[in-house]
């Protein structure tokens, strides 16, 4: 079996490219940007054509935190369309009938019922920090749907809550909150300061979950016989949440955080900032009862990624 592993030098790309390579895979086709750019329609048709995987993850995208989807709206939700459209209609066009799609949890309305079921996409207004962005993933699970339903391929998507864990972008402008807050702190906490600054107001909650997790998450869904996962979805979708069912808030976060460097100084929130979303917690239900849940509890997991932090980009 050959495996085309899109975006496989992201976080989750490298961490499911880990766990393949310890599994009975014929080959994993992996590719950097430079050497295929997958926003471009003719050279990702070259690619399937000349390479003609079986099965396909496809873990490509454009990610980045609040201010960066703020700041470059345009950009997330073209780069994400292309890509996904690209890679997904490739796949089929080359009689790939196995794909993975990995999404995100900020497809759901931003008032969602908590925590946040399968059957709540599409029910309200998304939140607009990253409303281009997250129209660009609903996309691409109704690709994914529709391309199952017309032709009868085996498309699915997992749909992850906020990740972290080794390979995070730790960029002060681009980052997600946890990896951003870590540098933030780890500075503090060598420069001896006296304070931390962490934008908005602390009260909204999150989900975080590590990415070692996520890949054996990714690959547990891939590999599930048609017949159970055709059992346990709705005739109308193709994803599955994945989380850890337990979310904490901001403020408890950016506690933890100093705990585990070392910042032993006073946490200041500025409320001028926005929050986002008041709370982001997914119903993993359908998951568990799939035979899956996460192993990896979000202190040890945050321990884990400060000694890479430290080793490989402090």
């Amino acid at each position: 079996m050959r495996i085309f592993l899109a975006g496989h030098s992201g976080m989750v790309g490298s961490a499911i490219a880990r766990q393949l390579s310890a599994r009975d895979v014929d080959e994993v086709l992996t590719r950097t940007h430079d050497q295929l750019d997958l926003t471009n329609q003719a050279a990702t048709a070259t690619f399937f054509a000349d390479e003609s995987p079986d099965v396909v993850i496809l873990a490509a995208a454009r990610v980045g935190g609040i201010l960066a989807n703020n700041d470059f709206p345009a950009d997330f939700i073209y780069d994400n369309l292309m890509i996904e459209a690209n890679v997904i209609h490739q796949a089929f066009a080359n009689g790939v009938t196995r794909l993975l799609n990995l999404g995100s949890s900020c497809i759901y309305p931003r008032d969602a019922a908590q925590p946040m079921r399968e059957d709540a996409l599409l029910t309200g207004p998304l939140e607009l920090t990253n409303e281009p962005y997250a129209i660009a993933k609903i996309a691409a699970i109704k690709l994914c749907e529709s391309y199952n339903r017309q032709y009868g391929v085996d498309y699915r998507s997992v749909m992850p809550t906020n990740l972290y864990g080794p390979g995070d972008n730790f960029d002060p402008i681009k980052s997600h909150v946890l990896p951003g807050l870590m540098q933030r702190f780890h500075y503090a906490a060598q420069a001896d300061a006296e304070v931390v600054e962490v934008w908005g107001s602390g009260t909204p909650r999150r989900e975080f979950l590590h990415v070692d997790d996520m890949a054996a998450a990714s690959l547990h869904v891939l590999n599930l016989p048609k017949a159970n996962w055709d059992d346990a979805t709705d005739p109308r979708s193709a994803f599955l949440n994945v989380g850890t069912g337990h979310d904490i808030s901001i403020a408890e976060l950016a506690t933890m955080l100093a705990e585990v460097t070392g910042f032993e100084g006073r946490i200041a929130f500025d409320a001028r900032k926005p929050d986002g979303t008041p709370r982001k917690l997914l119903n993993v239900s359908r998951l568990a009862e799939l035979g899956w849940t996460s192993k990896i509890g979000l202190r040890e997991g945050i321990a884990q990624t400060y000694d890479w932090y430290q080793k490989n980009v402090a």
